[in-house]
């Protein structure tokens, strides 16, 4: 309801209707009523529309990414994806409730002749959470137009196993020295590859290790990729690489960040003349290598996965072995 006040500096109209407030101050009374009486239709107006036509995409997206991002792993590079959204091919200025799957499919093609198909769903998946999120939390639209279009085929996994002399050649440019302490960051690189072929874990996980997380037989892992936590067991051979980190650092196994740890390994590894592998695959090939000595219950256990079949995206014998296996 509107209120007319009379002022020093001439007539302020107020209104308060269906929780919003406002006001503004005008020369003569007349002026105050009648900017009232529009102001609460507008106010009734806009609140009779559905929020999804409140809204754009462009809002959707800051909202996302102020509100939600946060909330799930990945923060900082969930929103650089939301804001570079912003320079891509999208109706982001058009209604929320307007856009559909033609936007999406459009938005698609133009990221597949830019970059590879699996950042291209990584791209979309971050999407379709923003209207998922619009359409169950925010209430702004009542279909996800991203489960509309057809999406780009799913990349291959990688069935890169790291052969021992690959090892041997990249742990000597490491400047790795059997049962010494580290004593430099290189060094450091090279235990952290070593303890993950050993292990199985990923970088992320590695680089995040802190001695608080380091038992005797096992290392606990307080957060995993899939948002669980994992304990991880200790060969022998991998509590002999924890004891050579000791003294590095006082809080982190390694002291090494993901970024760092990527850009050093890929230094030396063309150092040493090797390519075609990349650090992640010490995890295939880690697994390659444990099956051999557990069931495949043991090994989905030690590795943090909830499928079995995902076992066999990992491990990948070569068939001589397999030969061996079979006598």
């Amino acid at each position: 309801m509107a209120s007319i006040q009379k002022t020093s500096k001439g007539y302020r109209a107020q209104v308060k209707s269906l929780g919003v407030r406002d006001s503004q101050v005008f020369a003569t009374r007349r002026e105050a009523v009648e900017w009232a009486a529009l102001r609460e239709l507008e106010i009734r107006n806009k609140a009779s529309k559905p929020a999804g036509n409140l809204h754009t995409l462009r809002d959707a997206l800051r909202k996302f990414s102020q509100e939600e991002a946060p909330k799930r792993r990945g923060t900082r590079w969930e929103q650089i994806r939301l804001q570079a959204f912003e320079h891509y091919p999208l109706p982001l200025d058009v209604p929320f409730s307007q856009v559909d799957a033609t936007h999406i499919a459009v938005f698609r093609d133009y990221r597949i002749g830019k970059v590879k198909p699996g950042s291209v769903l990584r791209e979309l998946t971050l999407l379709s959470a923003v209207f998922q999120v619009a359409k169950l939390e925010w209430r702004w639209i009542k279909d996800n137009p991203c489960r509309d279009i057809k999406k780009p085929p799913t990349v291959p996994h990688r069935e890169r196993v790291i052969h021992w002399h690959e090892v041997r050649r990249i742990l000597r440019e490491l400047d790795y020295r059997w049962a010494e302490r580290v004593s430099s960051k290189k060094q450091a690189v090279g235990l952290c590859f070593l303890l993950a072929l050993r292990t199985g874990m990923r970088a992320g996980e590695l680089c995040n290790l802190h001695w608080s997380n380091i038992h005797e037989r096992h290392v606990r892992l307080p957060m995993t990729k899939n948002g669980k936590r994992r304990d991880v067991p200790l060969s022998s051979r991998a509590q002999r690489i924890i004891v050579q980190m000791q003294g590095w650092h006082e809080v982190s196994v390694f002291n090494l960040t993901a970024a760092s740890l990527d850009s050093l390994f890929r230094k030396y590894r063309a150092q040493a003349g090797l390519s075609g592998f990349t650090f992640h695959d010490s995890r295939h090939t880690a697994a390659t290598m444990l099956c051999k000595k557990v069931d495949v219950l043991t090994l989905c256990k030690v590795f943090g996965w909830s499928n079995t079949k995902q076992a066999l995206t990992y491990y990948n014998p070569s068939p001589s072995a397999v030969a061996d296996m079979l006598g």
